[in-house]
């Protein structure tokens, strides 16, 4: 039986595991000093998305209520999987854009380099310990992925899949952008020109913590006080 050659196996010192590394083919260096030209990628994974905010005027709160992704991964191996991957991968993103802020010790010349950490130059937020990354209240109340069918991957790969783990990261910018609309839109209730609605008493950097959202509107509460 199968159990006897385990067993056997074990005994004897046959190992009955294997391992194996796999080398992506026609890959090149750029040169920068040169022609600045190479292959450092074997293939690009594409993917868009779009994402509805509210926010809170007042305390820079946000809410996603809709996200909708659409992704070319070629020919999925596992539709379950891969959209799993691309949920994981843009909530990820969001998080990085709107909620996980780099903090090291820097003298107290901005917010991002207190005085209060020390030394000058270490890193303070080392792991989720020290900021915050997103929760299952965070991802978009309405999540929509949809994969693009019968796409082929430009090259010879397995069963002319692409890998998705990491593509869908970015899109999570969304979330980031769709808050920096929404001041847009609040702003154009309080100010008259062009000049004042894309402007800001404030400027709106990554991550768009409440701290940094809620200034931005620049409404006649936070003016006048």
């Amino acid at each position: 039986t199968w159990e006897d050659v385990v067993k056997q196996a074990y005994f004897d010192r046959v190992n009955l595991s294997a391992q194996g590394f796999y080398k992506t083919p026609d890959l090149s260096d750029i040169d920068l000093a040169k022609n600045s030209k190479g292959s450092p990628f074997f293939y690009f994974t594409y993917g868009a998305a779009v994402s509805e905010v509210e926010v809170d005027c007042l305390t820079g709160e946000f809410d996603v209520l809709r996200t909708d992704i659409v992704m070319d991964i070629g020919q999925s191996l596992n539709p379950a999987i891969d959209i799993g991957q691309i949920e994981g991968g843009f909530v990820q993103g969001m998080g990085w854009c709107t909620m996980e802020e780099f903090v090291r010790g820097g003298g107290g010349t901005t917010k991002f380099l207190p005085a209060w950490i020390r030394p000058a130059g270490s890193v303070f937020t080392v792991g989720p310990s020290t900021y915050k990354i997103p929760g299952f209240a965070d991802i978009p109340r309405d999540f929509r992925v949809r994969i693009l069918n019968q796409r082929k991957c430009e090259v010879d790969t397995i069963h002319s899949s692409k890998a998705v783990g990491e593509p869908p990261f970015f899109l999570g910018a969304t979330v980031m952008f769709a808050i920096k609309e929404a001041c847009y839109a609040a702003r154009e209730e309080w100010t008259s020109t062009t000049e004042e609605k894309n402007s800001s008493t404030t400027p709106m950097q990554a991550p768009v913590q409440l701290d940094g959202i809620a200034p931005a509107f620049s409404d006649h509460f936070i003016l006048d006080s």
